[in-house]
């Protein structure tokens, strides 16, 4: 089965509210849409979004980077599949979302040639999750507000978007906390926004006024593996790693140091399917459990990583998956169903998309 085309091009996504958080703000996204045809007629479709300030990809270097990829992958045969993935990753260095993008329409393609789901194809079994809700960086009474909507819509857990002054966020907090009840559980991701002693002080100061929460999410710069360390040696709290994790070796780093208790996994920012995948494999010899999480991205790629998250389900147990429940719109037909707060993988076979919606083809 040979690759005949790769086409790809935008949909413009608006948001339901403007999404904030310490490393950026945004109203809408442009989802880039993959779609690879073979020459026995089956369709892939693959999906990334531009998220420059986590993963250094913009629109017009992914766009770059699939024009740069197309013509090595046109003409290759897909049954070369382990073949065809290294080919991938090796004919160029970083640019982790194109890659994810491709990945993703070519597991797509494999699973349906095989006439399987595609969490089925990959050994997986359960296909009904439940997401957490991100509640944006805001103004107390604002994230407040989110909050009580995000129960009324049947969340049983948030994660609260903080990084800005420590001393105003355990404020944010405790209002959020007073907000709800006992069956919602709260974790907290700081985007990067503090210092590790910044980080301390937070920690002590929800603890002295009976905040609990789960876990918290890198709270220090990513390059910061030693403050995460720093954290996770000091505090009984679960410290997890996110915008450290790319690779990986980043794991291996990450888990070798003993510098987080969890680790986040993104397909954007390691590159597919399959490094998510090793990635989640990696934390299992260290014991070490995952959070399969999305940035603001469409149904497709947000799908796929549902996916991973069932055919890994022994070592990914969080699942941060709700950015399709914050756009107004869904351009994708078919493919996995995004019921807040309930994501139900489909039994089509591949990803189950049929069509997508208002894509301007490039």
């Amino acid at each position: 089965m040979i690759i005949k085309n790769i086409a790809f091009g935008l949909v413009h996504v608006p948001l339901i509210k403007v999404f904030k958080t310490a490393l950026r703000t945004a109203d809408s996204f442009d989802m880039i849409v993959v779609k690879i045809t073979t020459d026995v007629g089956i369709v892939g479709y693959g999906e990334t979004a531009p998220s420059y300030a986590v993963t250094g990809n913009s629109k017009e270097s992914i766009l770059k980077t699939l024009n740069f990829l197309k013509p090595i992958l046109i003409g290759r045969d897909i049954e070369d599949f382990t073949i065809l993935l290294n080919l991938l990753h090796s004919s160029i260095d970083l640019n982790n979302s194109a890659k994810a993008a491709l990945e993703i329409a070519l597991y797509d393609i494999k699973a349906q040639n095989v006439n399987q789901p595609l969490f089925r194809y990959l050994g997986g079994v359960k296909k009904e999750f439940k997401s957490n809700m991100t509640i944006s960086l805001n103004k107390t009474e604002v994230m407040v507000q989110d909050t009580i909507e995000a129960m009324q819509s049947g969340f049983t857990s948030l994660k609260v978007k903080l990084g800005s002054d420590y001393k105003e966020d355990v404020l944010r907090l405790e209002a959020i906390s007073n907000t709800i009840d006992s069956s919602i559980s709260l974790k907290v991701d700081a985007n990067q926004g503090w210092t590790p002693t910044d980080s301390i002080e937070f920690l002590n100061a929800i603890e002295g006024k009976n905040i609990v929460i789960d876990f918290l999410e890198q709270p220090v710069n990513r390059f910061d593996i030693d403050g995460l360390k720093y954290l996770k040696d000091r505090t009984s709290m679960c410290i997890v790693a996110d915008e450290s994790m790319f690779s990986p070796k980043d794991a291996i780093e990450i888990l070798e140091k003993q510098a987080a208790d969890m680790i986040n996994i993104k397909l954007d920012k390691c590159g597919g399917i399959s490094k998510a995948i090793q990635i989640a494999d990696i934390c299992k010899l260290y014991d070490v459990k995952c959070m399969i999480g999305c940035m603001m991205q469409g149904a497709i790629s947000v799908g796929a990583a549902a996916h991973v998250a069932s055919c890994r389900s022994d070592s990914i147990i969080i699942y941060d998956l709700d950015s399709p429940m914050h756009c107004r719109i869904n351009p994708v037909e078919g493919g996995v169903k995004f019921d807040a707060p309930n994501i139900v993988l489909s039994e089509e076979a591949g990803l189950g998309v049929l069509d997508v919606k208002g894509v301007r083809w490039l």
